[in-house]
C-alpha cells in the first residue's frame, strides 16, 4: 500500500533546499515538509546545546505534521544535533542525516586524501574524519572551516565575482592541497558546486567533488523503498515550506529550486 505521510526536512536556512530538490527528483510523487531555521542562521557558530534544542524542537514540529522520515539536511545539526532526535524520535521514523551517506562512500573508494569544507561547528567536532575513517581507515582527511560561503549564499552572493573571490581563497589553501576528493560539507555549498568545480578546471586540477545533497537523496531513496514507505501519490503543488524568520533572499532562493509554485509560511517555534 506505500505510504502517504509526507517526508520532513530541516535546515538552518536555504541550504536544505538543495537536498530538498534532489529528494524531489528522485522521489518526485513525495510530499515535503521544509523548515528552515533562518532566525537562528547560521548554526556553524551557535553552541552544541543550542544545536541539540533547536533540532529537537524542530523535529518535535515535523512530527506533529505526520511525517514518515525526517532528513537532517545540515551538517552543523547532524553533527552536533543528530544524537539527540534520534533519542526522542519514535522507532517508526525514518531519519536520515547528511554526513553517514556521504562517509560510507568511503567505504569502495579510491581517494587516498580526502578535504572537508564546512562550518565551523561542523569542521571543530571533527565528525567527517571520524566517520569516514571507521569505515576506511586508510582515508586521510583533511577539514577546513569556510564560515563565509554559507552566509555569502544565503545573501544571493554566488555566481559573480565576490563568489569567485571567496571560493579562491578557501581551497588554495594549504590544508588541501594534497587532496583527491573535496566534500562539499555544507548544504549550502551544492549551490555553488559549478564555481568549485571551474576553480579546479582552471588550476587543472582533477578533484572529484562530492555533492552531499544528491549522496543524501539516494539514501532516502534507499530506506523508504526498503521499508515500503514510498507513494504512488503524487505530492506535487502540496509541499510545505516553512522559516522561522522570513528572508527576501530564502525566498528567491525556493523559486530557484522549485519555482514559484511553493508558498512560504513563517512559524516562530520560540515563542
Amino acid at each position: 500500500m506505500g505510504d502517504n505521510r509526507p517526508i520532513g526536512i530541516f535546515d538552518s536556512g536555504i541550504g536544505g533546499l538543495t537536498v530538498a530538490k534532489a529528494i524531489h527528483d528522485l522521489l518526485p510523487n513525495e510530499q515535503l515538509v521544509y523548515f528552515g531555521d533562518t532566525a537562528h542562521f547560521p548554526y556553524g557558530d551557535k553552541s552544541p546545546e543550542s544545536i541539540e534544542l533547536y533540532s529537537e524542537k524542530i523535529s518535535d514540529f515535523l512530527l506533529t505534521q505526520n511525517c514518515k522520515a525526517i532528513v537532517i539536511a545540515c551538517n552543523t545539526a547532524s553533527s552536533l544535533g543528530g544524537k539527540k532526535v534520534l533519542e526522542v524520535l519514535p522507532s517508526d521514523i525514518t531519519l536520515v542525516d547528511v554526513i553517514t551517506p556521504v562517509a560510507d562512500f568511503f567505504k569502495s573508494t579510491k581517494s587516498e586524501v580526502a578535504g572537508v569544507i564546512a562550518t565551523k561547528g561542523t569542521v571543530g567536532s571533527g565528525v567527517y574524519r571520524k566517520s569516514i575513517n571507521k569505515v576506511n581507515p586508510k582515508v586521510e582527511v583533511q577539514s577546513l572551516a569556510t564560515p563565509l560561503l554559507a552566509s555569502m549564499i544565503e545573501e544571493g552572493f554566488f555566481n559573480n565575482t565576490i563568489s569567485a573571490t571567496v571560493i579562491s581563497e578557501y581551497l588554495s589553501h594549504e590544508i588541501l592541497k594534497d587532496i583527491d576528493t573535496l566534500i562539499l560539507g555544507c548544504t549550502h555549498y551544492p549551490i555553488i558546486e559549478t564555481e568549485i568545480l571551474n576553480y579546479y578546471k582552471q588550476c587543472s586540477k582533477s578533484i572529484r567533488v562530492l555533492n552531499s545533497a544528491k549522496i543524501v537523496a539516494e539514501e532516502v531513496k534507499r530506506r523508504l523503498i526498503s521499508k515500503n514507505m514510498t507513494t504512488d501519490n503524487k505530492g506535487v503543488g502540496n509541499h510545505h515550506f516553512f522559516v522561522s524568520d522570513f528572508t527576501n533572499s530564502f525566498e528567491e532562493s525556493t523559486k530557484i529550486f522549485f519555482g514559484d509554485q511553493l508558498r512560504l509560511e513563517k512559524l516562530n517555534l520560540w515563542k
